[in-house]
C-alpha cells in the first residue's frame, strides 16, 4: 500500500440498513461493519412457499407493495451472537415481530401469498431450500421494464444471491452526492433521493461536486473514519426498484431511464470490507493515494 498521504473526499452524510430484504430500512446516526457489512443489513428476507424463491421487489409484478413495509430491529448491540428480532410495520401501520408464533400467517394473509420470514446466520441461510450439497444459495427474480439500453426487455429472469446472504451482490453499497446532483441536472423533473437507491453508506463530497465521482475509486480503497476500510469492487448496476413508489415518491420510469443513457445504469458502486469497525455521520472519507 502506498504510504502517500490519504485524499480527504468529504464525510458521511447518512447511513442505512435494511432488516428484511426489500422492505424499507432504518437510517442510522452510527453503524457497525463486519465482514459481511453493516451489522444487521439484509439479515431476513421473505421466502415465497410455492418456489422457494426471496421475495424481491425487483419483481414488483409478483411483489407489488413491498416498499409500503417497513423492518427495524427490536435491540441491536455489536457483540450479539444471533441475529435479534425485527419488527415490521404493516402498510396499515400495524406492527408485528419475528418473535410471534402467527408472523407467517400473518404476513401470507396481507401479502396475499403464502410467505416465511427467513435469517441469515453466521453465513448460512435458515429457511431456504439448498441448491445443492453443502450450498446455501438463495435464488430470487427480476423483472427488466421494456427500456432501451437494459441487458433484457419486458421479461423476467431467474438470478442467485451470494451464498449464504440476502445480498443481491455486494455487501456493502456506497453512493455519493455528486452522483445524485449529476442525475438531477439530466433529469430535473425526477427526484433522485437516497432512498430510491437503497445505499449502505451517501458520501457527502465537498463543495457541491457533480459527476459519478464514486466510479473513479473502483479498484482504490476507502478509508472511513478511525477504523473502516472498504475495497471499492464495480458499479452498482440498477434496476426497476428504483423507478417504484414509495412513501411520497411516485413511480417514475424516468429515474432508470436517466441512468441508463447517462451512465450504463450504474448509480454507485458496490464494496467490500477490508477491515471492519464502526462508522458514524460525520466521519472522514479518505481515499487511499
Amino acid at each position: 500500500m502506498s504510504s502517500a498521504t490519504p485524499i480527504d473526499l468529504g464525510s458521511v452524510g447518512s447511513l442505512w440498513r435494511y432488516p428484511v430484504k426489500s422492505m424499507m430500512g432504518e437510517q442510522l446516526n452510527a453503524a457497525a461493519v463486519m465482514e459481511r457489512g453493516v451489522l444487521g443489513d439484509r439479515a431476513y428476507a421473505l421466502v415465497d412457499s410455492s418456489d422457494g424463491k426471496i421475495a424481491s421487489a425487483k419483481n414488483p409484478r409478483k411483489w407489488p407493495g413491498l416498499f409500503a413495509y417497513r423492518a427495524t430491529f427490536l435491540k441491536l448491540s455489536g457483540s450479539h451472537v444471533r441475529v435479534p428480532p425485527v419488527r415490521i410495520t404493516l402498510p396499515d401501520g400495524t406492527t408485528v415481530t419475528s418473535e410471534q408464533r402467527d408472523l407467517n400467517q400473518v404476513l401470507s394473509r396481507v401479502l396475499k401469498r403464502e410467505v416465511t420470514l427467513a435469517v441469515t446466520e453466521r453465513g448460512q441461510v435458515a429457511g431456504v431450500q439448498s441448491s445443492g450439497p453443502g450450498s446455501t444459495t438463495a435464488k430470487a427474480e427480476e423483472y427488466w421494464p421494456d427500456m432501451e439500453g437494459l441487458d433484457h426487455r419486458d421479461t423476467v429472469t431467474d438470478f442467485a444471491l451470494p451464498t449464504g446472504t440476502f445480498f443481491d451482490c455486494a455487501t456493502v453499497h456506497l453512493l455519493t452526492s455528486a452522483t445524485l446532483n449529476q442525475l438531477r441536472d439530466f433529469y430535473p423533473q425526477g427526484r433522485f433521493e437516497v432512498p430510491r437507491f437503497r445505499p449502505n453508506l451517501v458520501v457527502d463530497l465537498a463543495g457541491g461536486e457533480k459527476g459519478f465521482a464514486e466510479q473513479g475509486w473502483i479498484g482504490r480503497t476507502l478509508a472511513i473514519g478511525d477504523e473502516v476500510r472498504l475495497s471499492i469492487t464495480g458499479p452498482c448496476g440498477r434496476c426497476v426498484m428504483t423507478t417504484l413508489a414509495q412513501g411520497d415518491l411516485p413511480t417514475d420510469s424516468g429515474i432508470l431511464r436517466t441512468a441508463v443513457q447517462r451512465n450504463q445504469g450504474a448509480v454507485g458502486v458496490y464494496a467490500a470490507v477490508v477491515r471492519g469497525g464502526t462508522i458514524r455521520r460525520g466521519d472522514r472519507v479518505r481515499l487511499d493515494a
